[in-house]
């Protein structure tokens, strides 16, 4: 393997990336974690895994930034997890100066890689990420339509009891609790969703895929949820390597598409060998683009916060 992968953070989301991504054989793959052990230990299990599961990607752990040396993407996992009754936005100062010390090191050991960031709060984690490094903003990028819009596919394969394979979705703006889920833009093998599922299931399916997260961290109770968002992550990963030009939605910057700038939100975007190639703007309704624009409100406010 000649591409390298390095995760910052060996908890669930990181290890359950690197596990996903080993058996893709997309690259081989470094965790870095603070936790000694931890890392070393999961990289060890996984690698003893290999031989059974078919892949020879390599998964090695470590507590030193120094080993992410020329990795071509970085992904973003370490943060403090959201419990219940805790918003996303009540991470933030937590978990800024996480990314802020990050970001310190992947500059010093890989200036050149991508970094695909998945903690959260994650539209401004990503937008702090990017300050932070100075790197390009088509190679900082967050993953959030693309768990988000998963979500969606997973419900609307329940509600008709068809295969999830064959649904497309398309979810924007921020990735919490102003998410905007486009119904217009859901088909199942090309049909709309209008045409097979009745108004009020629609609307409370799209409610279900915005609260999906806080679904799952009332339901675990301890922890959130690990592996619908390692798999978007790794789908990401995929496109940029081998430059499918996947059209997924990504918290990307935005300089006044949808009448919007100077934030990172979520919004469908080329994914290919340069990152974020381009951001395609979606003929929206009067409702759809408010609610896009109200959200990306919400954002810029607690972007003071941190002092932007």
């Amino acid at each position: 393997m000649n591409k390298k992968i390095a995760i910052i953070g060996a908890g669930n989301v990181g290890a359950s990336c690197a596990m996903y991504l080993a058996e893709a054989n997309l690259a081989d793959v470094v965790m870095v974690d603070i936790i000694e052990g931890v890392p070393q230990g999961k990289g060890l299990d996984l690698t003893q895994a290999g031989p059974v599961r078919g892949y020879n990607a390599t998964v090695t752990g470590t507590n030193d930034f120094k080993d992410i040396k020329g990795a071509d993407i970085v992904i973003m996992t370490a943060g403090l997890p959201r419990k219940p009754g805790m918003s996303r936005e009540d991470l933030l100062n937590m978990n800024a100066d996480i990314i802020a010390s990050v970001a310190k090191e992947i500059k010093k050991y890989a200036p050149k890689s991508f970094i695909l960031v998945v903690s959260n709060p994650l539209d401004l984690m990503t937008f702090h990420m990017q300050k932070k490094t100075g790197f390009p903003k088509n190679r900082v990028f967050g993953q959030a339509g693309v768990l988000d819009s998963t979500r969606f596919r997973a419900f609307v394969s329940m509600e008709l009891d068809v295969a999830m394979t064959d649904i497309q979705a398309m979810v924007l703006g921020g990735h919490g609790d102003t998410m905007v889920p486009l119904p217009r833009y859901t088909t199942v093998a090309g049909i709309p969703i209008a045409e097979l599922i009745p108004k009020d299931r629609i609307k409370s399916i799209s409610e279900r895929t915005r609260d999906g997260g806080g679904e799952i961290v009332k339901l675990l109770k301890t922890g959130s949820a690990y592996y619908a968002p390692a798999a978007a992550t790794v789908d990401m990963c995929r496109s940029v390597f081998n430059d499918e030009k996947k059209v997924l939605p990504v918290s990307a910057y935005l300089t006044g598409e949808y009448g919007i700038k100077d934030i990172y939100i979520g919004v469908p975007v080329v994914l290919g060998a340069n990152g974020v190639e381009r951001i395609i703007e979606l003929k929206l309704s009067k409702t759809e683009l408010e609610a896009l624009q109200k959200s990306a409100g919400t954002y810029k406010e607690h972007l003071k916060i941190l002092g932007y």
